[in-house]
């Protein structure tokens, strides 16, 4: 079992940043990997970024790269997202989840364990 724990949500103005956690507790957080997701309502859950166990790999997605960051440390069991330049599109509810087969792919279905999100609202 592994359980994920998000927070940092939360409004900014458009332009802004914002730093998201996800706190991990369980199994070896270091032997798993890592995503991030977003879910507006009404709309399917999508894919923002993965991490690699090391966090030597990293995936994004198209309206995310270079705004966004991925980091993770397994010393503390937490993988971070580091959110720049946010726009009102950004809006959504971010969903952090474990990968413990090693799959690595965008797909929410690859992903066993989730967090219960935490809500990032941008204005413009």
């Amino acid at each position: 079992q592994v359980q994920l724990v998000e927070s940092g949500g939360g409004l900014v103005q458009a332009g802004g940043s914002l730093r998201l956690s996800c706190a991990a507790s369980g199994r070896s957080f270091s032997m798993y990997n890592m995503g991030w997701f977003r879910q507006v309502p009404g709309k399917e859950r999508e894919f923002v970024v993965s991490i690699s166990w090391s966090g030597g790999r990293t995936y994004y997605a198209d309206s995310v790269k270079g705004r966004f960051t991925i980091s993770r440390d397994n010393a503390k069991n937490t993988v971070y997202l580091q959110m720049n330049s946010l726009k009102p599109e950004d809006t959504a509810v971010y969903y952090c989840a474990a990968d413990l087969l090693g799959r690595m792919t965008s797909s929410p279905r690859s992903y066993e364990y989730w967090g219960q999100g935490t809500q990032v609202t941008v204005s413009s």
